[in-house]
């Protein structure tokens, strides 16, 4: 009986740094880690690559480094918050100095033999950054205005390299975060509307100016000075065509082809739209229950360009099938589901942001890049949180698991 006794309060004290930790948050992602490991071996069998163990390695890391996150207070996090920001702010600049140029884009740094990418690490950054500016003021428009002031530069940085997919993530964490700081809805919606007025301008003229007339109501109804605020939203909003082609024009001509192909792939089957169409062909290929794991047509023949990374959902559809890609979805959707509650449970301001920055990251990165491979989104370079390969992504999202489940290990305990 004492020896029982013994290795109980030896386990219990092996486990209390952890007790109040989400274990079902911290066991989904094991098993999508698992899941891409498996389904890229399956997809690079004929070619003899170690990707696949690669990405487990690196996953273990990720899961050690969550686990040490998690034992550590988050409030430390607020200490620390210029001194992350300012290594954000560094870490891409050295990108534009020494990077190394792949694919297009200037993204990583080599250290010790291996590529580092910082604009995965810098979405971290901006999570805290925002979290610690947001937790402790009332959303008016100055604070918003300071909050997207500082924030910008690293969205600037990262936008110049470029990566227009990670710029992207940075808007949805924005985004994401002002709303849940209780920021008003009409100026959330405005501050997007340019986007939308310039692309509506281009593609849609009629509902362009549904959308002016739109934007010009809700400034008169949400912002201070009701008249300068509505005249302000209709400016901006009719300048927004001419800016829409001013960006247009900025953007490289592998960016254009994206957007352009992504409404219309079968204008260049046979170049920007092939890994578009290939990519529908395979997952409407799995059918139901897939073709197995190593026997998918699209995927062993390689016929979808980055398939172990952008492109992996598409390996998954094929050989798992309709029902394998539910699954899929479905975890995803039980993540973002764990960490919207421990959001509403945090014991402050700042940890709920924290949770809710993941959240609107991960949200936005599996939409996107879901949406990309069934045609519904265009080509952004956004990898699949621990399904795709990528060391610098792998490692951001478990370090960013870490964050959340410090904010559930360390929220209040209930008394009853």
């Amino acid at each position: 009986m004492l020896q029982k006794s013994f290795w109980r309060i030896r386990w219990q004290s092996l486990i209390q740094p952890w007790q109040e930790m989400d274990w079902l948050l911290l066991a989904l992602p094991v098993g999508l880690t698992i899941l891409g490991g498996v389904t890229i071996r399956s997809v690079e069998m004929n070619m003899g690559l170690t990707d696949w163990w690669q990405h487990w390695l690196v996953g273990g890391i990720g899961l050690v480094l969550a686990l040490g996150i998690a034992r550590s207070r988050y409030e430390n996090l607020l200490q620390w918050q210029w001194i992350i920001y300012g290594a954000t702010i560094v870490s891409l600049l050295a990108v534009k100095f020494l990077g190394v140029t792949a694919l297009g884009a200037q993204r990583w740094i080599t250290i010790g033999g291996f590529n580092v990418q910082p604009s995965e690490f810098a979405k971290i950054g901006v999570i805290i950054t925002l979290a610690a500016l947001l937790h402790n003021q009332s959303a008016t428009l100055p604070s918003i205005g300071r909050t997207l002031l500082i924030t910008g530069v690293p969205w600037a940085l990262v936008f110049v390299q470029p990566d227009l997919g990670t710029s992207l993530v940075f808007g949805a964490v924005t985004i994401g975060m002002l709303y849940w700081a209780n920021t008003n809805p009409g100026w959330l919606l405005l501050m997007i509307s340019p986007i939308i007025s310039a692309i509506l301008f281009s593609v849609l003229l009629p509902g362009w100016f549904v959308w002016v007339a739109l934007m010009t109501i809700i400034g008169w109804r949400t912002l201070p000075w009701a008249r300068l605020g509505a005249f302000g939203a209709l400016v901006v909003n009719l300048l927004s065509g001419i800016l829409g082609k001013v960006l247009w024009n900025i953007l490289h001509d592998y960016q254009k082809d994206r957007i352009i192909l992504f409404l219309d792939p079968d204008k260049d089957p046979l170049g920007g739209g092939y890994h578009l169409i290939q990519s529908r062909i395979a997952i409407g290929a799995g059918e139901l229950w897939g073709r197995g794991l190593g026997h998918g047509t699209q995927t062993q023949l390689d016929f979808i360009p980055e398939q172990h990374t952008d492109f992996i959902f598409s390996a998954i559809g094929e050989e798992l099938g309709f029902v394998g890609a539910v699954v899929v979805l479905l975890v995803f959707w039980l993540i973002c589901f764990r960490l919207v509650i421990i959001a509403q449970n945090a014991k402050d301001n700042f940890g709920s942001l924290l949770a809710i920055g993941v959240l609107s990251m991960l949200v936005f990165q599996v939409v996107v890049n879901i949406g990309m491979t069934i045609g519904l989104a265009p080509v952004t370079g956004i990898p699949l949180p621990w399904l795709s390969y990528g060391r610098s992504a792998m490692l951001k999202n478990f370090i960013a698991l870490g964050i959340v489940e410090s904010v559930a290990n360390h929220r209040q305990r209930l008394k009853f």
